[in-house]
């Protein structure tokens, strides 16, 4: 069996390095973990194929680089523009690992408990996500929502997927193209805490918001 030489091992130690790096941002840190991981790929692959690991990892590096998505100054300005629209909300706003833009959105401001029709004070925020959107529009959305563990399947699986559907359509009325936003609905099998309390079937039930960009082609 052929062993995998020094090429390889550094490009191992190098993304282990920098990932690591405390003085990178997170952004930064994301990206060149992501390109550290193309480039092991590309050296096993061109190891693999008969070429040289080196050459191998290079195009590796690039395609990790890249990943499923890009974080733009569109998503940068959405992520920031966000934050401040759901200040002292308890909405949660974040960079995912894949560079995708993450809504949070518990169930006190989202929804009524058995409901999937938009709060009052859900609105604004979405108001200000669909200027945003309308703003980027390379940007792609996927709303998942989700509910606690009291009721049955035949329940909690439609209710979750309806209160997605709530918030694509509160999008498209403001401008946003339905061709852009997919919904899905998980009923009770990810939660995020322990249903056994109140207030962690509180935090359960929840609709969470995905935004990404791809690279162009």
């Amino acid at each position: 069996m052929r062993t995998l030489h020094h090429p390889l091992l550094g490009i191992a130690a190098a993304v282990l390095l920098l990932s690591g790096c405390a003085n990178m941002t997170d952004t930064q840190r994301r990206t060149a973990t992501g390109a550290g991981v193309g480039a092991v790929a590309g050296a096993v692959l061109g190891s693999a194929t008969g070429g040289h690991a080196g050459t191998g990892a290079v195009i590796g590096a690039g395609v990790g680089a890249l990943g499923t998505y890009i974080w733009s100054q569109n998503m940068e300005k959405q992520k920031r523009e966000m934050e401040q629209a759901t200040r002292g909300t308890g909405v949660g706003v974040s960079q995912t690992a894949d560079n995708q833009l993450k809504l949070d959105i518990p169930s006190d401001i989202s929804f009524d408990t058995g409901r999937s029709d938009i709060k009052s004070n859900f609105g604004p925020i979405l108001e200000r996500f669909a200027e945003g959107l309308r703003n980027n529009p390379e940007a792609e959305v996927r709303i998942v929502g989700h509910t606690d563990s009291t009721g049955s399947d035949a329940i909690n699986n439609p209710l979750s997927l309806n209160r997605a559907e709530s918030t694509r359509n509160y999008l498209t009325a403001r401008g946003v193209s339905g061709a852009r936003i997919q919904v899905e609905g998980r009923g009770s099998h990810q939660p995020v805490a322990s249903n056994d309390t109140a207030e962690g079937r509180a935090h359960n039930r929840r609709v969470e918001i995905f935004v990404g960009e791809r690279p162009r082609g």
